[in-house]
């Protein structure tokens, strides 16, 4: 590629915003009267962190009402903002925010590694319950091989892997990482994971960029080299003739390959998302720079998404659309070409950075553009904002700006059609008795079919439509009718699969009397 200077790529970036816009999809044929518009397909996401209680709970050892309280006022700013997708972090360091037979208690959670909440809840169960309660998919955001953040300030639980499997553990600076090079290592991190999946309803698990820990500097300055040299000892005493570089790849490789088959085995419909470091390897494309994955963190990230291990992409795209060497549309581009399988491309973007005193920080208008821009980019249907914390705080404007902008409508999360499941058939939907202010419908599937994923409501007012993304599980929803429009003139209704296929809609036609 030809080298461009940073304001040409910025300027020809800018140029496409006007035109940006979600992907659309046409709404699902009813017949007879005249059809809603179509509703966009755009995942909108943010990272919940539990780490270091960046996000959630605001601190350590909240009482449990509190902590509730926090969680649920993360989901509605989720729901006002019209995003449709949390990825909370539920294992920040080989320890869990749910109880787990596998690993302790979190810290972050309790204030104790090991101490359970009193009184006793399941903060990943009722996490998964409200968030589908307001239309929004909760995904499972683990970090595989970290066992102790720096910082932690607890005792280490007897039931940490520090002290059930020492054999597994390495002292690096000043954390303990998991060895990823020792094979158990990897089926307890995928136990885990598996735990997960097969005892909550979540809709998808995510990892993010750590695998092999990020270098940090020994005496002099020099980086200190991961301490693997008992396991690579061991595998090359066993035959293996890779060099230790390529040894350390090929582990990390074979996770994630494993993980996304007995994800898949386990719950097909479970999707399985990654969020590397944003820049493959310094060269790709030509002006990136500095960092590489490839021969720090052992990541070939690359790799994973042409072979399709994985079921959305949200490369950590945490730059300027400015940025001479990182600039945000030019990563964009490359990672679409890049995914060859067509899974879902889906950017992170470093929302947190918004008005945050920091020399780098962006502008509200900064992450608005990179919207508009990911919207523009054929391939890429989504966003995922780190962190919530940004959204919560609305520094300079911004949820205010997003929600009366870029995020002013609903929109469904795209669909993944490699994922397997059929189009749901036409629902059977009627009015029952209601409340004053509202039209009650009841709600089932079509004839021989179970009930789907979600049911998607459109109310139209007048020349007005609304939607409404409602649990599939409920038999019943409830219409608004605001005084000043009253009654909805009429109701579409179709279901949606795990895999966003949308079947065609049942319509209550006529003006529909709230009773």
């Amino acid at each position: 590629m030809t080298r461009r200077p940073a304001r040409l790529l910025a300027a020809a970036a800018l140029a496409l915003l006007s035109a940006c816009a979600p992907a659309l999809v046409p709404a699902p044929a009813a017949g007879g009267a005249a059809e809603p518009p179509p509703l966009p397909r755009e995942f909108r996401a943010a990272w919940v962190a539990t780490v270091a209680n960046i996000d959630w709970p605001s601190r350590p050892g909240l009482p449990t009402a509190e902590q509730q309280r926090e969680l649920v006022a993360i989901l509605d700013r989720a729901k006002a903002l019209n995003l449709n997708a949390i990825v909370l972090q539920v294992r920040p360091a080989t320890d869990a925010i749910y109880p787990s037979a596998l690993e302790p208690w979190s810290e972050y959670l309790t204030g104790e590694m090991g101490k359970a909440p009193a009184p006793a809840w399941d903060p990943l169960e009722f996490a998964v319950r409200e968030s589908h309660e307001r239309g929004i998919e909760l995904h499972a955001w683990f970090n595989p091989y970290r066992a102790r953040q720096v910082g932690a300030k607890s005792a280490v639980a007897a039931t940490h892997v520090s002290r059930t499997r020492p054999d597994l553990v390495r002292e690096y600076g000043r954390m303990q990482w998991m060895d990823p090079g020792e094979p158990e290592t990897q089926a307890h991190s995928l136990r885990v994971i598996l735990d997960v999946v097969k005892r909550y309803d979540v809709d998808g698990v995510h990892l993010d960029d750590y695998f092999y820990p990020y270098k940090v500097a020994g005496p002099g300055g020099k980086p200190l080299d991961f301490p693997d040299s008992a396991s690579y000892a061991r595998y090359a005493a066993g035959g293996g003739t890779l060099g230790r570089d390529d040894w350390r790849r090929r582990n990390v490789d074979e996770f994630v390959r494993r993980m996304y088959d007995e994800v898949k085995r386990a719950k097909p419909w479970v999707k399985v998302g990654i969020s590397p470091f944003g820049i493959a390897r310094p060269g790709q494309p030509e002006q990136a720079c500095c960092f590489d994955q490839y021969s720090e963190l052992y990541a070939d990230a690359r790799k994973w998404l042409r072979e399709g291990w994985l079921d959305y992409w949200t490369p950590q795209l945490y730059w300027k659309i400015s940025a001479p060497q990182q600039s945000y549309p030019m990563l964009l581009k490359w990672w679409a070409a890049e995914n060859v399988k067509g899974r879902h491309l889906w950017p992170g973007n470093f929302t947190s950075r918004v008005v945050d005193g920091s020399p780098q920080q962006f502008t509200v208008a900064e992450i608005d553009s990179q919207v508009r821009l990911t919207r523009a980019q054929p391939g890429a249907t989504g966003n995922v904002h780190f962190s919530m914390k940004a959204l919560m705080r609305n520094p300079g404007g911004l949820t205010d700006t997003l929600q009366a902008g870029v995020y002013a409508q609903p929109a469904l999360i795209p669909e993944s059609p490699w994922m397997p499941g059929r189009t749901p058939g036409r629902p059977q939907v009627r009015v029952a008795a209601g409340v004053p202010g509202q039209t009650l419908l009841e709600l089932s599937p079509a004839a021989g079919e179970q009930r789907p994923w979600q049911w998607v409501v459109r109310a139209r007012h007048g020349g007005t439509w609304t939607t409404e993304v409602v649990p599939g599980a409920s038999a019943r929803t409830a219409v608004p009718a605001p005084a000043t429009r009253g009654a909805p003139d009429e109701v579409l209704v179709f279901a949606l699969d795990p895999a966003g296929r949308a079947g065609p809609s049942a319509r209550v036609a006529g003006t529909v009397a709230a009773r």
